[in-house]
């Protein structure tokens, strides 16, 4: 039996154009910190897991809620499900932390939650990104790796 949408009516929005590259980012010299477009540009496309649609395309994740901190070494993600009672939500919070976790260099602490006051589970679902061995012991089940890695393109 196929699963029913949450949302089988999302809002869908127009993607934001691509970033004009600047002649220092060609330049191997310059230092080159990570911005919060670049964590953008990474995350933008992970496939929505009920919709032929990005999470860009549905709101989920825009520039505006991440932070970059170089510094500190840290990225904070806060991502914003369709509908207050979205039953993807962990799953969209943890396409977005792997993605991240594997294409960022390792000394970045990665964070994703749910923005604040978008779920009515946003306090259980953001102890469950936030717990280390939680996600380790997700991303050790086969079907769940798998359901992330369609969400982020990984075949």
């Amino acid at each position: 039996m196929d699963k029913v949408a949450d949302n089988i009516n999302p809002e869908v929005f127009e993607k934001v154009g691509d970033r004009e590259a600047s002649g220092n980012e060609y330049d191997e010299y310059v230092v080159d910190e990570f911005d919060e477009r670049e964590i953008f540009d990474l995350i933008r496309n992970i496939n929505d897991p009920e919709h032929p649609l990005t999470l860009e395309q549905l709101h989920v994740v825009e520039e505006k809620n991440i932070n970059v901190d170089n510094k500190g070494n840290s990225v904070h993600v806060s991502f914003t499900p369709t509908i207050p009672h979205c039953s993807m939500a962990t799953l969209i919070g943890l396409s977005i932390r792997v993605l991240l976790l594997r294409a960022l260099p390792y000394r970045f602490k990665v964070s994703v939650e749910v923005t604040p006051g978008s779920h009515v589970s946003e306090h259980a679902v953001n102890k469950q990104l936030a717990d280390k061995e939680r996600v380790a012991a997700a991303l050790e089940n086969n079907n769940l790796i798998e359901l992330i890695n369609q969400c982020i393109n990984c075949f």
